[in-house]
């Protein structure tokens, strides 16, 4: 029984997929703008933030509305299934404000970490 409840959870849980490649200017200044602190944030809190090289997407964990073409890609993952994205990085406020409005699809189940 407890095994079920964990494999269910694990299953359950969202996450925020950033798609990124070594030399990503926009990568860098988002790790220095707005990942340290990331995970401290409520948005950070129900979609923790998963890295996965844009060469590596077929392998990513769940199936993609579309293929990611530039770097940083912000993929709200819920269930293994895409909810939504961010393309590109512009800067930390318009990123909280589309995160925000990604994350409120998220279904209104708690995180079971």
């Amino acid at each position: 029984m407890i095994g079920w409840l964990f494999a269910n959870a694990g299953a359950r849980a969202a996450e925020l997929v950033m798609f990124d490649q070594p030399g990503c200017v926009w990568c860098q200044r988002f790790e220095t703008e707005v990942a340290e602190g990331y995970q401290r944030s409520e948005e950070g809190r129900r979609a923790p933030l998963r890295r996965v090289d844009i060469r590596q997407q077929d392998s990513a964990g769940f199936m993609l509305a579309q293929h990611v073409r530039i770097t940083p890609t912000f993929v709200l993952v819920d269930n293994q299934r895409e909810v939504g994205r961010l393309t590109g990085y512009p800067g930390k406020d318009f990123f909280w404000t589309e995160l925000a409005t990604l994350t409120g699809r998220l279904s209104a189940a708690p995180r079971m970490d």
